[in-house]
């Protein structure tokens, strides 16, 4: 699942890079400095560096981020981005623990996710490999645009020129390490139902084919 956003992206998500100073946006339009064109001059900066470094005009990345998760998700979620200088920035500010990233550019599909709180203490573990993940409960990604993956087996497995892609429907995922044995549930990827990615690791984690 984290092949979906490049480690550069999920480093800046997780606070392991440098994040950019809080912009105009975030601020519901209360940052200081001059302004540009009747814009806080931190949000006229904004727009022009994400859309330089990521193509689609500001809204348009929000708009691909929350198409992420459910609405009641959605409503009330963090949406973060990297800039053109590799800095996260903050699109808009939510109020309900869950954040959410547009589409990564470097995976062939349409990939955009929503994260809780638990959630990224998983992914920031699975970043620094360490042995387990440091979430205390199980974390909730939601994909409802779908998502592809490098290796349902493997999971710190890297790209290459023979990598055939698993190809994954709208689904979420419970970060929690389930057994096979235990839920009687497959490691095999599929399409339909539920099914265990990374099985027999401690990065187990639960994928749920369908819309909540």
């Amino acid at each position: 699942m984290p092949s979906l956003l490049p480690c550069a992206a999920l480093a800046l998500g997780l606070g392991l890079l440098p994040m950019a100073p809080m912009t105009g946006m975030a601020q519901h339009g209360r940052a200081g400095g001059g302004r540009t064109n009747g814009r806080p001059a931190a949000t006229a900066r904004l727009r022009h560096d994400t859309a330089a470094s990521l193509g689609p005009g500001l809204e348009a990345l929000i708009r691909q981020a929350l198409s992420a998760g459910p609405p009641h998700v959605t409503e009330d979620a963090t949406v973060m981005a990297p800039d053109s200088l590799g800095r996260l920035m903050e699109l808009r500010r939510g109020t309900n623990g869950f954040t959410c990233f547009p589409d990564s550019p470097d995976t062939p599909g349409l990939d955009p996710m929503c994260v809780d709180a638990q959630g990224l203490r998983w992914l920031e573990s699975w970043m620094r490999h360490d042995m387990r993940p440091g979430n205390t409960a199980p974390g909730i990604v939601y994909m409802l645009q779908g998502a592809t993956d490098i290796s349902a087996t493997d999971p710190w497995a890297r790209p290459g020129r023979e990598t055939r892609w698993i190809v994954s429907p709208p689904h979420y995922m419970v970060l929690w390490p389930f057994d096979t044995l235990v839920t009687g549930l497959s490691a095999r990827p599929k399409r339909t139902g539920s099914w265990i990615m990374w099985a027999g690791t401690p990065y187990a984690h639960l994928m749920v084919n369908q819309v909540p």
